[in-house]
């Protein structure tokens, strides 16, 4: 009886050590994993922040100091121009029978020469999209930065989509009033 109540000792005695390494190991290997993948991940979003590789060629500067750039030959030259659209009165939807209107007036941003002149042409239809989505505009649709903002952003893609393969840079608000 001895040897048998000995050896169920010894048994219970190597299952305890085994489930104490277990627990030991599942502990440690965190220990050691965890920092190991902050330290990958912060080295990789230093490395990103810090733009990757050091270019060490040398830029020349100009009379004033700003950094010259060779232009490709078959590149077009581009210049930020500025396209007025005429102030638009838009009726918007209201819920308690009171009228709410909204004048805008914004200015399109391009940067090509081509891009003015497709504005000028698709004019009639730009206006037209504008004034279709404005008016179903509700006031707490442009209430606050993020109304406006997502106004517009709306705005931006619309203009997009309509002189499409042409690209609008930016829709920016000149004039903005609401009167509800």
């Amino acid at each position: 009886m001895s040897d048998e109540a000995n050896q169920d000792e010894t048994s219970d005695a190597e299952l305890e050590e085994g489930l104490e390494k277990k627990k030991f190991s599942g502990k440690k290997m965190i220990l050691i994993i965890v920092p190991v993948l902050l330290l990958l991940v912060g080295g990789g979003a230093a490395y990103m922040f810090m733009g990757g590789e050091e270019h060490s060629e040398e830029v020349a500067l100009d009379e004033h100091g700003n950094p010259v750039v060779p232009l490709d030959e078959n590149a077009e030259v581009t210049e930020l121009l500025f396209y007025d659209i005429e102030p638009m009165l838009v009726n918007l939807t209201s819920a308690g029978g009171k009228s709410a209107y909204l004048k805008l007036s914004v200015t399109l941003e391009v940067d090509k020469q081509s891009s003015f002149e497709e504005l000028e042409v698709n004019l009639p239809r730009i206006i037209d999209n504008f004034q279709v989505y404005l008016r179903e505009l509700r006031l707490e649709d442009i209430n606050g930065s993020a109304g406006m903002f997502r106004l517009k952003e709306e705005l931006l893609i619309r203009v997009n989509e309509t002189i499409y393969p042409t690209r609008v840079n930016d829709v920016l608000f000149k004039e903005m009033l609401i009167n509800g």
